[in-house]
């Protein structure tokens, strides 16, 4: 498995929040997923159904993020957010906002650092809580 610590720029970062770069489905290498922005083609079906990213509201801002919409945080968001925060010691919310006050390039600058693999230089999945490379 080689998940070398490139996978920190903005078109990983989806609508809700997550950086794709990140999550399990994007790091492993059978049925990889190519990250929210990406077409369906290989996406497993619960993210190709995503009920943020083909959020209507969504799709008519300029920006395609969630903090931009008249209902942020909505319902959905928030429990999403909420499961995050519990299993995975991560937020969407606050990734948006950070995003919202400090711009793309700090955010992505801080979640490399974040999620850098200390011993290999990979990427430490937020799903498993250790890199999937090396495993610590």
């Amino acid at each position: 498995m080689k998940n070398e610590n490139n996978v920190m720029q903005k078109s990983q970062i989806a609508p809700c929040g997550m950086n794709c770069g990140i999550c399990l489905a994007y790091l492993r290498d059978k049925n990889k997923c190519k990250g929210c922005w990406a077409p369906n083609d290989n996406k497993p079906k619960g993210r190709a159904n995503c009920v943020i990213r083909n959020c209507e509201i969504l799709n008519t801002l300029d920006s395609k993020f969630c903090y931009d919409c008249q209902k942020f945080p909505c319902a959905r968001l928030k429990q999403l957010d909420k499961r995050y925060r519990t299993k995975y010691k991560m937020s969407m919310l606050d990734n948006l906002e950070n995003i919202k006050a400090n711009g793309f390039d700090k955010f992505i600058k801080e979640e490399h650092d974040r999620w850098l693999c200390n011993s290999c230089g990979g990427t430490i999945c937020v799903h498993r809580g250790f890199c999937l490379n090396c495993k610590q």
